[in-house]
Formats: C-alpha cells, structure tokens, sequence
C-alpha cells in the first residue's frame, strides 16, 4: 500500500505524529454547530460526523484489530456504519445514505475517536519490535489517509453548506487573500528528453507513485501561473457553456444535463458574479485563480484558447526542483490566493491540478495483497490525475510525486487548471 524499505519513526516521533494529526481533525470541528456535522447534500459530500469516525475506523479495523491482543472493538455496528469501500472487509452502510444516520450522536462519534486513541497510544508504546515495523507502515498510511480526509472535511462542508439559502459561513472570520497586481502570463519552455518519473525514497509515499520509470517527454511549454476568475470569466462571456465545439462529447452531455453555466459556487446577483467561500459570500476575486473546476471545462476552456492541459508527467519535471512551499491549509486562508512573480507559481498550494492524463497504473504496479490494496488499485479506470495539493491541504502531506484523482465531472473539490503547449 505504501512505500517504505525502512522504519522511517521512532515510537516516540509515531506517537507526536498520531496525537497532532488527530488534533487537526478536532480543531478544525471547531467553528461548527451540532447540526452541521449530520447533513449530507449529495452522495459525495460525506457528512462530518462520518468523516471523523471514518478515520477513525481505520485505525480500528486495519492496526488495533490485527496487533492488539484481545482488542474489544467499541461498537460492533461501527464496522459496518464507517467502512467506506472496503468490500473484503464486509457490507457497509450505502454512501449516499450516510447523512440518514442521526446515531451514533456527535458525542458518541468523539467518545469512539479517544477510546481508539487510547488503544493506539499503548499500541505505539508497548507493540513488540517483531510487530512494530508493519504497525508503522500502516499507522504511516492511516495518518495519512485521516489527512485526506481533514481535506474531505472543508470540500464536503462546503457542498453540504452552501445548498442552504441563508448561505452560511464555516467560518466569516477567516483572513482576507493578500491583493496584489496579477503578474503576466509566460510560458517556461523544456527540452524533450527522457525523464525519471515517480516515487523512489525512504520516506512515506502511496503505492500509486511507484514504481520509478523512464518516459520520454516532447518538448513543451508550461504556464507560469493557474487561470483566472477573470480570464475564465472571459470563456463565460462568449458563450463557452452554449458553444458544442469546446467540449468533449461526454463533457457537453454533462452540462447539457447539469445546466452548468459557471463554475460551482458561482452566483449571478444583480449582474455581478459572487462566489460562496468558507466564510460566505464574496464578490469574484477576477484576479484570484479559477476554482471548483471539472475537467470538462478545464479541457473546454483550453480549447478555447487553443492551448491544452499538460500531461502528470510534464507537472512533475516541472515541479521537480521546487520547494513544497505555497498555500495551504497552514495559512489559513482556505481558499486560493494571486499568483506570485515568478516563471512557475503556484505549483504547490492553491488548487489541486487537473492534468490530461488517465488515472493508470505505473509500469510494475501491483496492488498490496488483502483489504488494504483496494485503497488505490481498484479506482485505476475513467479518472484524471490531478497534481500539487491546495489551499486546504496540510502542506506536510504534499510531494512531488503525489498523485490525486477524481472523475472527470467533479467539481467539489478545489481544482483549478494551468495550460501547456507544444514548444
């Protein structure tokens, strides 16, 4: 499942890492009131509630389970209510149904969360040495796996908020972005050539980043920085969402279906475009990078301007020399901000990126054997990779060679796009 050749923790580092990431999870429940940790708008946008008793789960069922002896798992309906798709590990509650539980209460969820908490703190202690290094790589992966979900935790809320007429905030007193002047759009040229592509280190990284591999990538042009509300806005404004000759033949069925007409959270009040954020209602920040984004208007979008997405393997050489340094969830914005000086900005941070190219296995990819290999393998068909993490990310989760992925109609995520062309 993950990739990792040595003991990468000590118990003592394993144990800061479980407590803070766990935290995370709470603190961020912070600003909610009770009732918004039950609702679920649409089968993808999983309630809060859920979320953090999945993560939980985890724990539970893949570490304390397997390595603690005589381990008594605190509800036996749990395993069944917070699998997610773990089909090897037995039936669970439908997806979209997830929001129809009103138990176990928000209480209840919590007392779960720090009664697993305590099993997994003497685990950590007391786990023979025998035991120990499959404990680390898993404890590596469900903290990991709790940090996407910490992600899950805004792009969920935000869907389920944001479908309620009063339109309320997680949270007005977030920071405003910095403003600033939006900087040109250049084009940074690479030289063809063959690369190194994927994961191939000692720390932490998903089975899907390996194994390392030689491509051979053309010469290409990759832009300095993400597009725009206001050059999307420009799309919107020549009637890209009535023109058929943008769109992909399944990107144009879709938003013929959806009537998509904008991004989502997009608002027309009194012939102004406002945006739904995390802290309410705003005005569109033209500067600020498009967000909310399927691929279908990605793709449209680049058509219209006669360029394309780059390819994941044109993002990671790159991203290859670059710092992880940008906007993430550490800032406290959530939500993205205008692009910095510099021949490539924003690679990290901001918004998860949408690339050409289809979810697929790696030359030599093979799946972890049991319930843990359907973490990633299954899901290698009709999804697009996207790269660099975004403004609700934690920074310490991202690398170059992470790779997210989603299907080609989403748009609750925070996703936007950069273009690329042949040199």
């Amino acid at each position: 499942m993950n990739v990792a050749t040595d003991n990468l923790l000590t118990r003592q580092q394993a144990l800061q890492a479980y407590q803070t990431v766990r935290q995370v999870s709470e603190t961020m429940c912070q600003p909610l009131e009770i009732e918004d940790y039950v609702i679920q708008t649409v089968p993808e946008a999983s309630p809060v509630k859920w979320n953090l008793g999945h993560v939980t789960w985890f724990f539970e069922a893949f570490i304390l389970r397997l390595y603690q002896k005589d381990y008594q798992v605190f509800h036996p309906q749990f395993h069944f209510i917070f699998n997610s798709y773990y089909q090897q590990l037995g039936t669970m509650q439908p997806r979209p149904h997830r929001g129809f539980l009103s138990r176990p209460t928000v209480d209840e969820t919590y007392r779960y969360r720090h009664y697993v908490d305590e099993k997994m703190q003497h685990l950590i202690e007391t786990a023979s040495e025998e035991k120990w290094a499959d404990i680390e790589h898993r404890l590596l992966i469900g903290l990991n796996h709790e940090q996407q979900h910490q992600e899950l935790f805004f792009t969920d809320l935000k869907y389920n908020l944001s479908v309620n007429p009063l339109r309320p905030a997680y949270n007005k007193n977030l920071p405003d972005i910095p403003q600033q002047d939006l900087p040109d759009l250049t084009w940074k040229p690479f030289a063809a050539g063959m690369h190194t592509i994927g994961f191939n280190d000692k720390s932490f990284a998903y089975d899907n980043e390996s194994p390392q591999h030689q491509v051979y990538i053309p010469a290409f042009k990759l832009a300095s920085r993400l597009v725009t509300n206001g050059e999307y806005l420009a799309f919107i404004e020549d009637k890209g969402y009535q023109r058929s000759e943008f769109w992909l033949s399944d990107a144009w069925s879709t938003i013929q279906r959806e009537n998509w007409q904008a991004p989502l959270y997009w608002e027309k009040i009194d012939d102004t475009w406002w945006q739904y954020t995390l802290r309410g209602m705003q005005p569109i920040n033209e500067n600020a990078p498009v967000h909310h984004v399927s691929y279908y208007e990605a793709d449209a979008y680049a058509t219209w301007v006669g360029k394309r997405l780059p390819t994941e393997f044109e993002w990671e050489i790159a991203a290859k020399n670059l710092p992880v340094t940008g906007n993430f969830y550490d800032n406290g914005y959530l939500q993205p901000t205008i692009a910095q000086v510099g021949e490539l900005s924003q690679i990290y941070g901001d918004l998860w990126e949408w690339t050409q190219s289809s979810y697929s296995p790696y030359p030599g990819y093979r799946p972890a054997e049991g319930a843990i290999g359907e973490y990633n393998g299954k899901f290698m068909c009709n999804q697009f990779v996207l790269r660099g993490g975004s403004c609700v990310t934690s920074q310490n989760h991202v690398r170059l060679t992470y790779r997210n992925f989603f299907y080609p109609h989403e748009r609750w995520q925070f996703k936007g796009f950069r273009l690329a062309e042949e040199a």
